[in-house]
């Protein structure tokens, strides 16, 4: 039996037979509500997409949403996102200035009695949600790019770097419009390549 067909096999097409081509934010925040791109959707309570404005000059890419985030459909509103707008304020930036989003759209949990257990995100939920983040980061085209844990950094600058050692580091990654941006802030020392305290207690918001 080939390995597509098998019962026990989650079903994770890829985000990208959903994701509109050369879409804006708008475009993208409409249509990420269908999205069977993996198997996350159907047990979470909705898609959280972003929040911030095409304008930004600073993305801040988390791991997925929260139990919170999940049930209001914002990300970074529960406790790790609050302590992640603190650090905001006290860089000296903008909340205008600042586009929030994650790497997985959809909340993985496990269930407890009535509780939701966090879990992190497979490889296979970060590869197939990728499309929606690289269209958010076209549609956006900022300054700066935050990854804020391992699961983010898979995302963004895929597979090869690992967070232990690259923390803190100012990178440059290749855009879709072939243009090198450099992951690089003058206000926002805090906030450093992969985790921190800011980022705690989950790298997703």
């Amino acid at each position: 039996m080939a390995a597509a067909d098998r019962p026990d096999k989650p079903d994770r097409p890829g985000a990208q037979h959903w994701v509109p081509p050369d879409a804006d934010l708008e475009a993208i925040r409409a249509a990420a509500p269908g999205c069977r791109g993996c198997e996350l959707w159907a047990p979470a309570t909705q898609v959280v997409v972003s929040t911030g404005d095409a304008s930004a000059r600073v993305v801040l890419v988390g791991e997925q949403p929260g139990d919170v985030e999940d049930r209001e459909g914002v990300p970074f509103v529960g406790p790790a996102g609050k302590l992640l707008m603190r650090a905001v304020d006290e860089a000296g930036l903008d909340r205008r200035e600042v586009y929030l989003t994650n790497a997985v759209k959809h909340f993985r949990f496990t269930p407890r009695g009535k509780r939701r257990i966090h879990q992190t995100p497979d490889v296979g939920h970060v590869t197939a949600c990728h499309p929606w983040v690289e269209a958010e980061l076209q549609a956006v085209d900022p300054d700066v790019v935050v990854p804020l844990g391992a699961t983010a950094v898979r995302s963004v600058l895929g597979p090869g770097l690992k967070v232990t050692q690259q923390r803190g580091q100012v990178l440059v990654r290749e855009t879709l419009a072939g243009e090198r941006r450099s992951s690089r802030t003058r206000r926002c020392a805090r906030f450093r390549f992969g985790r921190n305290r800011h980022s705690r207690p989950s790298p997703g918001g």
